[in-house]
């Protein structure tokens, strides 16, 4: 049985959503049974979400955490994805459930039904539930996932909190400093240029930046935006997104908060592996599918290879600068005494609470960085203006 994606008339009002059966034949003849017209009825394809988005990330935790809670109930598996597709028939992740359920009834296991979804669940997720369907512990290796998922859902969501002052303050500034050049400035400081009288440089450079933009604005915005784009798309490429990722990691400020994150993100997603008992090899792979950064992902994978080789975790991490020294420790310590699922759980914890305190760091650096900027553009146009005008009252004044 498969999934098919359709469109239909219910009562001159257009409907869709998902619908399992045989072929597309039988999909529209269900819908003629429910008094609806068909109009598309397509294949369910693989889901191809953006996998970083937010949204999505939310819609994964949810799916997860209700998926443990049912079948912790004890609902068999099919009963349980088909509530999921009635439940989500809305939303961008009804598409692969449909087909997730529709591979399950034609006989595959949930694992590898999940992997035809890397977009709604990734590497990580496909191999941990392959492992608990192994080792029949397919509840708790879910309810595992749907926590962690959880857990970076809170992080992620804390700090787009965190950025909205700071977005909204630079873009209001923006628009009041472009009006301000655009509209106001060329009608207050155009009457200096009829003086007859020299004026200061910073009038001078401010009435020229007043004409590029309010001549020009709309094609430097454009030039801008196009610059953006293509810079944008270059770095998509796999030499050039790699170059930048390892130059990320060495700032200051923004190469701390993006280490600490990927460990911290490294730590849960590798002991959710670890505890699950996914063999090494396979977790390190696993972790590096998940990994933003292309030069850890390229780390990950150097070290995937070396424990196929007979290294062990630890001496196959040693050398990962991005991972921290504390964290590394734990690993060893965790390989000696056999409870490495443990010591990766708690080096996540410390990372994730390291990674909080630096985000409250940078966003307290970030907001009188963007305070001061602002005030010094204010400043600029103030003083561009009051000095011509203080040198006419003193020409005025003199005898």
């Amino acid at each position: 049985m498969a999934a098919f994606e359709y469109k239909a008339l219910d009562q001159q009002r257009q409907t869709g959503g998902v619908i399992q059966a045989d072929t597309a034949r039988a999909a529209r003849q269900q819908l003629r049974d429910r008094g609806l017209v068909p109009l598309e009825v397509e294949p369910v394809a693989r889901h191809s979400g953006r996998r970083g988005s937010l949204r999505l990330a939310r819609e994964r935790a949810l799916i997860l955490r209700q998926l443990a809670a049912l079948l912790r109930a004890g609902l068999p598996l099919e009963e349980v994805l088909a509530l999921l597709v009635d439940q989500d028939a809305a939303s961008r992740a009804s598409r692969p459930l449909a087909s997730i359920r529709a591979r399950v009834l034609e006989g595959q296991s949930l694992s590898s039904a999940m992997a035809e979804q890397p977009a709604l669940f990734p590497g990580m997720v496909s191999r941990s539930v392959a492992a608990g369907e192994q080792a029949g512990q397919l509840e708790s290796v879910i309810e595992s996932l749907a926590e962690h998922a959880e857990k970076r859902l809170t992080l992620a969501r804390g700090l787009a909190v965190a950025l909205v002052y700071p977005l909204l303050l630079a873009t209001i500034s923006l628009a009041v400093v472009g009006g301000l050049l655009g509209f106001v400035v060329p009608r207050v400081v155009g009457v200096f240029e009829y003086s007859g009288h020299e004026l200061p440089w910073l009038t001078t450079s401010l009435i020229g930046l007043s004409d590029l933009l309010s001549r020009y604005g709309l094609w430097v915005g454009l030039f801008a935006a196009g610059l953006l784009a293509a810079a944008w798309r270059y770095f998509q490429s796999p030499g050039p997104r790699l170059w930048l990722d390892r130059n990320l990691l060495r700032l200051p400020i923004a190469g701390r908060l993006v280490r600490t994150n990927s460990a911290a993100l490294f730590a849960r997603t590798f002991a959710i592996l670890v505890t699950s008992s996914v063999p090494a090899v396979e977790a390190l792979r696993a972790v590096a599918e998940v990994m933003p950064n292309r030069k850890i992902r390229l780390d990950l994978e150097v070290a995937a290879g070396r424990v196929r080789e007979g290294a062990s975790i630890s001496a196959a991490l040693h050398d990962m600068e991005w991972l921290p020294p504390l964290t590394r420790r734990l690993i060893a310590g965790g390989e000696q005494a056999g409870d490495l699922g443990a010591m990766l759980e708690h080096a996540a914890r410390l990372q994730e609470s390291d990674l909080e305190d630096i985000g409250q760091v940078a966003l307290a650096v970030i907001q009188p960085v963007l305070i001061v900027l602002v005030g010094a553009v204010v400043l600029y146009i103030v003083l561009a203006i009051l000095l011509p005008i203080m040198n006419l009252s003193q020409l005025l004044g003199s005898p």
